[in-house]
């Protein structure tokens, strides 16, 4: 009987924070639970904690084995990237601290696993998660992003060749293993493979 696997995703941010646990098992992907937590405005120590203490109390609920967080982005204002990567480490710390091994991804392979275009916006993220995850509606934009990390993780982490097959048909990027090890995909079949799903919908 092949066990079930499950991995929690996470969005930090000082004023809300997405997340998402997907389960995989036998090759497909199902959403357990996602949502934003609302960080409540104070001062940043307090925030941080309720970051911190939140996750805590969703990791004890749906019981991941794992954690997926995005890498930070550098932007042009230092002091965003400094308060982002404070919420980010918030995050990682309420992982390590229930016993889950982190794994840490660029946006742009969070993008290119789940959309298979690395420059995919909000939208195209929260309508191609909500397909690969069957959900009846596209999340919040915080949980997508969320639930798009832990989708990353769950493909790269390589143990389910069948979520690899099930990725490929829905995006139409190439999941070889060569296109994993250095990021590669064809930009114009992404488009056409988006394209032709948003046409659809």
């Amino acid at each position: 009987m092949t066990r079930s696997r499950r991995i929690l995703g996470i969005d930090p941010g000082l004023n809300r924070t997405g997340y998402g646990i997907v389960e995989i098992k036998a090759g497909s992907l199902r959403c357990v639970e996602s949502g934003v937590i609302q960080v409540p405005a104070g001062n940043l120590p307090e925030r941080l904690h309720a970051i911190l203490r939140e996750l805590a109390v969703i990791i004890g609920r749906g019981m991941p084995d794992e954690a997926s967080v995005e890498k930070v982005f550098v932007n042009v204002n230092p002091q965003s990237t400094l308060l982002l990567g404070q919420a980010r480490g918030a995050a990682i710390c309420a992982a390590v601290s229930a016993g889950l091994a982190v794994y840490e991804y660029t946006a742009l392979q969070v993008k290119q696993t789940t959309v298979g275009y690395g420059r995919a916006d909000k939208v195209q993220i929260q309508k191609m998660v909500q397909r690969l995850l069957g959900l009846e509606r596209a999340p919040p934009s915080d949980a997508a992003d969320a639930l798009a990390c832990a989708i990353c993780h769950a493909h790269a982490s390589g143990r389910e060749h069948g979520l690899t097959a099930q990725l490929a048909a829905v995006t139409g990027a190439d999941h070889s293993a060569r296109a994993r090890a250095h990021g590669i995909r064809s930009s114009r079949r992404s488009r056409n493979a988006w394209r032709a799903f948003a046409g659809a919908k």
